[in-house]
């Protein structure tokens, strides 16, 4: 049995006969005819049934269709793959990654994609989530990794790779440095380091302290989490800040529980939907998914 024979079957059915089906394939329509018998005598029954106005299926017809659909189906999610493998392999990836990552070795698992695709070219780009989503629409970007807020336009499709938790950073000779939880109320007079307006770190924190009675005083506003934590180290204000950012080898700072305990957006892999993303994306987006692990 060959693959053209049930090509052959397969296009006489679905066009209603031999003449059509040769001028789809664009094939002879004896050559057609002769593989279709000859297929039927391999079998040993009648596929089809022949009068001088139409060609339709016997019962056998209809029961090898079936199956012969299979076939050709596979046949052709098979050339799909090796399309999108061929097209992983010369493809170029734009990402786009905050600071705050909840711990994963970014570096390290785009070095393993790197490994297994040679030939992809990577672009990372590192900001704050507003302003990588912006290009992410705009087409810059192709994947995103940061905080997944509750407010993510609806176009958006997030999977969570990674929780991280919020803290509060107090200058080393602070007052309250040796508690171990602070409440937020208590520092509705106290000067607040904090990323820019329009992160969401800033939304957190403005959010919070609305709802614990005051308004946040923000006279120090720095590009990245790295910032905050030298400014409160030297003693310029106190700022809630996601645990994985807060650096051992930074600057000293007191690392407090906040009292109520606050939510931070689990981190994510943020795309425009699947068919907005290339093969190469699509291979990078399974592999973060894959390796960074909750």
């Amino acid at each position: 049995m060959e693959l053209r024979q049930l090509v052959y079957f397969d296009a006489v059915v679905r066009h209603g006969g031999f003449s059509r089906a040769a001028e789809h394939l664009r094939i002879a329509q004896p050559a057609i005819s002769a593989q279709v018998r000859s297929l039927e005598h391999e079998l040993g029954v009648r596929l089809l049934s022949r009068t001088t106005r139409r060609v339709g299926l016997t019962e056998a017809g209809a029961l090898f269709l079936t199956r012969a659909r299979r076939v050709l189906d596979e046949l052709d999610a098979a050339r799909d793959e090796a399309a999108d493998l061929a097209a992983v392999l010369r493809g170029r990836v734009v990402l786009g990654a905050t600071p705050v990552l909840a711990g994963l070795d970014l570096a390290a698992t785009l070095a393993a994609f790197a490994a297994d695709h040679p030939g992809v070219r990577l672009t990372l780009r590192s900001g704050l989530v507003a302003g990588l989503l912006t290009d992410l629409d705009a087409g810059v970007l192709d994947l995103v990794v940061g905080p997944v807020h509750d407010d993510l336009s609806p176009d958006h499709t997030a999977t969570a790779l990674r929780d991280d938790e919020l803290v509060l950073l107090t200058p080393p000779d602070h007052r309250r440095a040796r508690a171990r939880r602070i409440d937020l109320a208590g520092l509705r007079d106290e000067p607040f380091v904090c990323l820019p307006p329009d992160s969401g770190l800033r939304r957190v924190l403005d959010t919070a302290a609305g709802e614990a009675g005051f308004r946040p005083h923000v006279p120090f506003e720095v590009p990245t989490p790295a910032d905050v934590q030298a400014l409160v180290a030297a003693g310029l204000g106190v700022a809630l800040l996601a645990a994985s950012t807060v650096r051992d080898d930074g600057q000293p700072v007191g690392v407090h529980a906040v009292r109520p305990a606050l939510r931070h957006p689990p981190i994510g892999l943020i795309h425009r939907g699947e068919q907005h993303l290339s093969p190469a994306a699509r291979a990078l987006a399974t592999h973060l998914t894959r390796t960074a692990g909750m």
